[in-house]
């Protein structure tokens, strides 16, 4: 195994080809207060396994691919089924 990071999140947007944006969220307990903060970051990620709106998936670190992109899909953890039903309902 390598050392690159690797991050969890929700896909939010694959509008673009081959790109998919990533919304990775995090909660930590606040050092002075101790009330418990949810923070959100978007990456923008390399996507050739077809990732839709609403799926769960593994980024990795990688080499630059674009001016925004520093991230790839590793893998497809969950598939957000509501999303195939809705666009063959349309069809």
């Amino acid at each position: 195994m390598n050392n690159r990071r690797r991050l969890t999140g929700v896909v939010v947007s694959d509008k673009m080809q081959k790109t998919v944006v990533v919304e990775v969220t995090r909660t930590y307990r606040h050092r002075l207060y101790g009330k418990v903060v949810s923070d959100s970051n978007r990456f923008m990620a390399h996507d050739e396994m077809g990732c839709r709106i609403g799926d769960q998936v593994r980024i990795v670190e990688s080499r630059p691919i674009s001016r925004h992109k520093r991230w790839m899909v590793e893998e497809i953890l969950q598939s957000d089924e509501t999303a195939v039903e809705v666009e063959e309902a349309e069809a």
